[in-house]
């Protein structure tokens, strides 16, 4: 794919990086994302995947913008309050990259669509906020063979990780960590416990860098590690995730 002038100086910065250049920018160019969630992750996710060039995007939410939302969804303004996020969002992506084909999915996911609404795409990331869509989205991508980068954030702390267990031993799946489902009174959800806007958008831009990463084959992934950021102590750290014997997910080693 040939780059147009015009794409060979908007992507310049990326051009000039050994480890991307025109082939990786074209790779890019034709690489189709979809993002789950147009709120405190996929805001940050999706601009700088935008930002990048990603091709073609694509996100589900069933939700409107709230003025709430806007201490942390930096996608939508205070003029979008009451407007489908998934519309605000489309918006906001054509302000910044004209190159970007646009998906709106607005819709909440769930058994009987969600096959449907990840095919056609060639990674999945995750920034939902609750663990049925999680786990829901996690069985899908394993079923059809796609990785899902997955993102969460409340209060002052975030996790990253990325799931691959279509590839076998030794990627696990999100049901080796969680074999079952909890309950979604396990952990408080952001409008009961908080969030920092700040936390959410370091956690969304890490997903960012991993979702291109993933595309391009670049450097260590995080598919078999749980990243951990606390952001009062302004601490990183990692965690091994191994396939678990037995998964009802993944089935475990082999």
């Amino acid at each position: 794919m040939d780059l147009s002038d015009t794409q060979i100086e908007r992507y310049a910065r990326n051009l000039i990086l050994d480890e991307i250049g025109e082939e990786g920018q074209s790779k890019l160019l034709a690489s189709k994302v979809l993002v789950l969630g147009a709120g405190g992750l996929g805001s940050p996710l999706l601009l700088y995947l935008a930002g990048a060039g990603i091709g073609g995007l694509g996100v589900v939410d069933h939700d409107k913008v709230d003025l709430s939302n806007l201490q942390r969804q930096v996608l939508h303004g205070t003029t979008d309050v009451g407007r489908p996020k998934t519309d605000s969002a489309a918006a906001a992506i054509a302000r910044i990259n004209p190159d970007i084909a646009f998906t709106r999915h607005h819709l909440r996911l769930d058994a009987s669509n969600v096959m449907g609404v990840i095919e056609g795409y060639d990674l999945v990331a995750d920034g939902s906020d609750n663990f049925e869509t999680r786990f829901l989205l996690a069985d899908a991508c394993h079923k059809a063979k796609k990785t899902l980068v997955s993102a969460a954030v409340v209060r002052f702390d975030g996790q990253l990780t990325t799931f691959k267990p279509y590839l076998g031993a030794p990627h696990p799946c999100l049901r080796c960590l969680h074999p079952e489902t909890p309950d979604e009174d396990a952990v408080p959800r952001c409008e009961q416990a908080g969030v920092l806007g700040s936390a959410a958008g370091t956690m969304g831009t890490l997903q960012a860098t991993e979702v291109i990463k993933e595309l391009l084959g670049l450097g260590d992934g995080l598919s078999g590690q749980l990243l951990l950021y606390d952001a009062l102590s302004t601490v990183f750290r990692k965690i091994r995730l191994r396939r678990r014997e037995g998964c009802p997910g993944c089935g475990g080693p082999g």
